[in-house]
């Protein structure tokens, strides 16, 4: 019985390790003093996605675009707010950073699928996670929010 339900069984292995590995990553991921640095180099546009309730409690990385992924007109809105930032340059790079990395990682696929090309995740995000410290515990700079 086990020989004829063998195929079966390695079929959903297969679905679920290849399923599980599009659902991590989007994208490439940049860590925060990384990011940081091309932002200030001009070589990256930083945008913070988080809601402005977030960025008003530890503030937005220094030079980082507020555009709150919560968009009045969803996901199609963000995307056409980002590309009025670079200009509709679907090349330019963009660095995109919330609290964990989590949610950046789900509007990097999103933008991604818009066809932006070089969308960066700053996967620690501003409090960190498993991927490193976060761009507080780092001492990066930050700045008041400029929308809230």
């Amino acid at each position: 019985m086990l020989r004829t339900r063998f195929p079966l069984i390695l079929g959903a292995a297969f679905l679920l390790l290849a399923g599980s590995g599009c659902a991590r990553e989007a994208g490439p991921n940049l860590s925060a003093p990384d990011a940081h640095a091309r932002a200030q180099a001009g070589q990256l546009t930083l945008i913070d996605i988080r809601r402005p309730d977030e960025w008003k409690q530890t503030r937005v990385a220094q030079g980082a675009l507020e555009i709150n992924m919560v968009h009045p007109q969803g996901t199609a809105g963000f995307v056409k707010q980002v590309a009025a930032e670079v200009g509709g340059d679907r090349n330019a790079p963009i660095g995109l950073i919330c609290r964990t990395g989590n949610r950046t990682t789900q509007m990097q696929r999103a933008l991604v699928e818009a066809g932006f090309t070089r969308v960066y995740n700053v996967k620690e995000g501003m409090a960190g996670s498993g991927a490193g410290p976060g761009w507080i515990a780092r001492g990066l700079p930050t700045e008041a929010c400029k929308t809230c």
